[in-house]
């Protein structure tokens, strides 16, 4: 092993305990600190910059988990971080959606039942619904073996793909292809629970349905309301080797808007999430850190600490960005995805804002395959999605001045 690789993997394999002391606060500036939709002052709000950066669900590499598969990798260190950065973007989701955006988690203090019931969903463990095992396994269905790494699309499908046996929290989950978010096909998605022409269409409510441990009757009522709450993830690619600095303004935009879920990107090999921006930087968790996987202690309850970033967050230039990301939003009632629509219409008239994506309320002609990426897709239209958008292949349509 050359030293070098000895560097890297020294880096990867890193505990929370060594690495707290490494980072550095929150520059002093004028600037306002984006997080998710909220704004801060560092001078006035740095304790509640800070608080809500630690309540950000925080997934990193772990070791010595079940195996996956029963036979396969039991540390996901070198492979697994851009799986957890859909988890850290997905738990957000989940976050907002059962506890709020406006939730915090204070070490110490005792938490709801509702917060551990998203935490679980996230374990390792394979019959957790959004585990590095079920992700990494469902993968095999979109061509990644397991212990191959991920690009920002392959997560998102496969997360899409999870999210159906997520009964408890009965999410619409939309992939945006060809960098248009198609309006109809959205509100179809959401609204798909009364389309049923009569009781024998729909599911009988006391149908023997496994809820994973979580509350039946969320599931039950979620299936009579209205609207699915909405996970929309957009993939895109901004640029061929790096960001084109036309969508950067458009781009800190996204993370000003209260339906954010932040962007899951980085560099090959070396994925982050990023909650927000401060100034030309954006903030992110860094998920390239080992913990031991954890398991409930002897009177059942899930010690929670490492799963909260406790020191200041990371950032980076934002020039420094991968062009290949994938953007996430949540819109929990339909009133706020019309007015995330309206904040997108808006975004298009900001004098030096390229949009990164089309807004269009019916499907374009030029679409070949309709609301591909809301079906269960076979193997043709798979290996047709891989190779369109995953960030490996280089062959995202490429957005153009």
């Amino acid at each position: 092993m050359d030293v070098c690789n000895f560097f890297f993997l020294f880096l990867a394999t890193l505990t929370y305990d060594t690495l707290r002391f490494e980072y550095e606060d929150f520059p002093e500036t004028k600037e306002p600190v984006w997080i998710l939709g909220r704004k801060y002052s560092v001078f006035t709000e740095k304790e509640e910059i800070l608080l809500d950066v630690t309540s950000r669900l925080w997934f990193t590499y772990r070791k010595n988990f079940p195996a996956i598969g029963g036979t396969g990798p039991t540390s996901d260190t070198g492979w697994g971080c851009m799986l957890r950065c859909g988890q850290m973007i997905f738990a957000q989701a989940l976050v907002c959606r059962h506890l709020g955006r406006d939730w915090r988690w204070i070490k110490g203090k005792r938490q709801m039942d509702n917060y551990f019931n998203v935490l679980n969903a996230f374990i390792d463990k394979k019959d957790s619904y959004y585990s590095i095992h079920q992700i990494a396994q469902m993968g095999v269905g979109e061509g990644k073996s397991i212990g191959q790494w991920y690009g920002p699309n392959t997560v998102a499908q496969v997360l899409r793909k999870l999210a159906t046996f997520d009964t408890w929290s009965s999410l619409a989950v939309h992939i945006a292809m060809d960098n248009t978010v198609v309006m109809e096909e959205i509100r179809q998605l959401c609204q798909s629970n009364f389309s049923c022409a009569g009781a024998a269409a729909c599911p009988a409510v006391e149908s023997d349905v496994l809820y994973n441990g979580y509350p039946e009757e969320a599931g039950v009522r979620d299936r009579l309301s209205l609207w699915k709450p909405l996970v929309l993830l957009i993939p895109l690619r901004l640029g061929l080797t790096e960001i084109n600095e036309a969508y950067i303004e458009t781009l800190k935009h996204c993370f000003m808007m209260p339906q954010s879920l932040g962007v899951i990107g980085g560099k090959p090999n070396s994925a982050h999430y990023f909650i927000g921006y401060v100034g030309e930087e954006l903030i992110y968790l860094d998920p390239h850190t080992t913990q031991p996987a954890v398991e409930p202690n002897d009177s059942g309850c899930l010690p929670d600490e490492s799963f909260h970033c406790q020191h200041p967050p990371c950032r980076m230039s934002i020039a420094e960005l991968d062009p290949s990301i994938a953007v996430g939003f949540f819109c929990n009632t339909e009133e706020d995805f019309s007015d995330w629509c309206q904040q997108i219409k808006k975004l298009s008239l900001v004098r030096g804002a390229l949009p990164m994506f089309e807004l269009v309320e019916r499907q374009p002609s030029h679409f070949s395959n309709p609301d591909v990426l809301n079906l269960t897709p076979d193997s043709s239209d798979a290996d047709r999605l891989e190779r369109f958008f995953d960030s490996e292949d280089e062959d995202f349509e490429i957005l153009s001045l």
